[in-house]
């Protein structure tokens, strides 16, 4: 189904990769399209695709076949200093593992992604919203730690409010609290859906866990490199 004014739209995705010297199929035939501000979640077996779909959607990892839209614009019709571009400026990204920098500070972890990106103000405002940010996640007292005096759930936090410091249009989020216990797995996700309802984001989020996932404003399932809509 095609969104009117759709702000993501996947045409025919097809992603294979060489093994042993043959070429297998990790993604098939995708079609989706996103409207602004739409939440889904992605679920399925390890194996399955998610990662992989939410890479190619990021500008991480071009498609075998198809299009991925953004505003109308194949992002992979792009050089690459134009796709690199995109990722800085338009995709948050968050993972499972937190992969904050260990030689940085938390709060020059947050000021790292803003030298890829151009057009925003200068240094003492990137610092005025990373200190912003890190007190949004409750973490103001921990911006001049480094990471090896984080707790697991603090660094997710952390990587939360890196993702998004260049105020992105897409977050992306792949099992963000897969490792987490469960007090600090309903943190990270109200975080996330705080993140999503006051910035107006598009959100993609890519769990195992089908509670999380009914939290989403549309399910879709991903099996054996095929997407279905999870009513």
């Amino acid at each position: 189904m095609t969104i009117p004014n759709s702000h993501i739209i996947l045409n025919d995705i097809q992603k294979n990769f060489m093994a042993a010297g043959e070429s297998i199929p990790a993604l098939n035939d995708i079609n989706l399209s996103l409207g602004k501000g739409e939440f889904v979640s992605i679920t399925g077996h390890s194996g399955s695709g998610k990662s992989t779909l939410l890479s190619i959607v990021g500008g991480i990892l071009m498609p075998t076949r198809g299009s991925v839209s953004v505003h109308g614009k194949d992002i992979y019709n792009s050089t690459e200093n134009e796709l690199a571009r995109f990722r800085a400026e338009k995709i948050g990204f968050v993972f499972q593992s937190a992969s904050l920098l260990s030689s940085l500070t938390v709060k020059e972890n947050l000021l790292f992604p803003t030298i890829f990106a151009s057009g925003r103000s200068g240094k003492h405002d990137h610092e005025a919203e990373a200190l912003a940010y890190l007190d949004m996640v409750g973490l103001a007292e921990k911006a001049y730690v480094y990471p090896y005096q984080l707790s697991g759930g603090e660094a997710r936090r952390v990587s939360l409010a890196r993702a998004l410091m260049n105020k992105p249009e897409i977050l992306l989020a792949d099992e963000p609290t897969g490792d987490l216990d469960e007090e600090t797995e309903k943190d990270v996700m109200n975080l996330l859906e705080r993140f999503h309802k006051e910035s107006d984001i598009t959100f993609m989020l890519v769990t195992h866990n089908e509670e999380l996932a009914k939290r989403a404003t549309r399910r879709l399932k991903m099996k054996k490199g095929r997407l279905t809509e999870n009513t």
